[in-house]
């Protein structure tokens, strides 16, 4: 006995009509699509490990005040840096805003380290 072939249905996508609202001459944008940045290749100038900034966008830490600690070339420019929260993330250099800051960092008191609680 011979093996009948087997017939697929046709696929329920495969003649379904256009979307009654969106006219031929306009595209449609999902509002799903993610939109590029096309100035983030060029990155921003005037950053250097050590400085601080203030990160931008709309990410994880932003309006977080970091330090970089490192720079990374490529594609799109990138540095590592580190939230005055002790968190380390990875931002694009486009989405960072030198930040000037008038105080000085706080430093570690000279007493304790000279050890002046030594009476003897």
């Amino acid at each position: 006995m011979r093996k009948r072939k087997t017939n697929y249905p046709v696929a329920k996508t495969s003649n379904r009509p256009a979307p009654a609202n969106a006219t031929p001459s306009e595209p449609v944008v999902r509002p799903t699509v993610a939109t590029i940045n096309l100035q983030a290749a060029k990155g921003r100038t005037g950053l250097k490990v050590g400085g601080r900034v203030r990160v931008l966008g709309t990410g994880r830490y932003a309006g977080e005040v970091a330090t970089i600690e490192k720079l990374v070339t490529g594609g799109i420019s990138q540095a590592i840096v580190r939230t005055e929260s002790g968190q380390t993330s990875r931002v694009r250099t486009i989405d960072l805003e030198p930040v000037n800051d008038s105080a000085p960092a706080p430093q570690a008191s000279p007493s304790s380290a000279t050890g002046a609680d030594s009476a003897g």
